[in-house]
């Protein structure tokens, strides 16, 4: 039996009341939370001078609302666990309203109600069935095409989640591409164990760039010095041509 918690129960039994306090209240788990939202908003690369209205898919207790709230925006968010929302309700929230729905059976928003999605570990859930009715593949486009609905044509979305294997995070991507999205798979800290993050970051302009992954300071060092090196060669491949071509 997977060790993951998606290997074990539905999400909304996994996250029982138990769990969800011990969830939210994990000192480790909010800083992680934290840093993650804040990157995810930074992709976004939502406007400066005005707040924007964002979803947030998955969005547990409402610990990446509250960083939502901090960066001055306004939020809506869906969870599939009742005791989580139970959590994020008591934290009476003024800018933010919680939905009980399941992400699976598409997104229940008017077309174009938002200004950007965030998610947070949530939508690698998706991969997996949790009784015998249940097709990933149908639930992954379900959530995708109603995604692609929910957005305003300007607005991106970026989507953090853990891949079980290679195999699922193409799938995921896939995914939304088949539903028209523009974009990808951005992969923070790609060489390492621990501080390693995938976003899936999407647009609807044909001719959208996807943000530069962080990396750590050593291998940002390792691609300045590779770099320079290649420009080293082709300065020396273009002096030995000058030569030839004087011989």
């Amino acid at each position: 039996m997977s060790s993951r918690p998606e290997g074990t129960k539905p999400p909304e039994l996994y996250y029982d009341g138990e769990e969800s306090r011990k969830y939210s209240s994990s000192s480790r788990i909010i800083n992680i939370q934290a840093d993650i939202t804040a990157r995810a908003i930074e992709m976004l690369s939502l406007p400066k001078d005005r707040p924007s209205y964002i979803l947030d898919i998955g969005c547990g207790s409402g610990l990446s609302g509250q960083v939502l709230e901090e960066h001055g925006h306004f939020w809506a968010g869906c969870d599939i666990s009742e005791k989580m929302l139970e959590v994020a309700n008591e934290r009476e929230s003024e800018k933010g309203d919680l939905i009980y729905h399941d992400m699976g059976l598409g997104l229940p928003f008017r077309p174009g109600s938002f200004d950007g999605v965030i998610s947070v570990s949530a939508i690698q859930w998706l991969c997996y069935a949790s009784s015998s009715d249940q097709d990933p593949r149908l639930r992954l486009n379900r959530f995708f095409s109603s995604l692609y609905s929910v957005l305003k044509r300007d607005a991106k979305a970026v989507l953090q989640f853990y891949p079980e294997s290679s195999e699922q995070a193409v799938l995921i991507s896939q995914s939304a591409s088949k539903s028209g999205f523009t974009g990808g798979l951005v992969i923070d800290y790609p060489n390492s164990s621990k501080a390693k993050k995938y976003y899936l970051v999407l647009s609807f302009e044909r001719s959208y760039t996807l943000p530069k992954a962080r990396v750590e300071e050593r291998e940002r060092e390792t691609s300045k010095e590779t770099s320079d090196e290649e420009k080293e060669e082709r300065e020396r491949e273009r002096e030995e041509n000058i030569k030839s071509d004087q011989e």
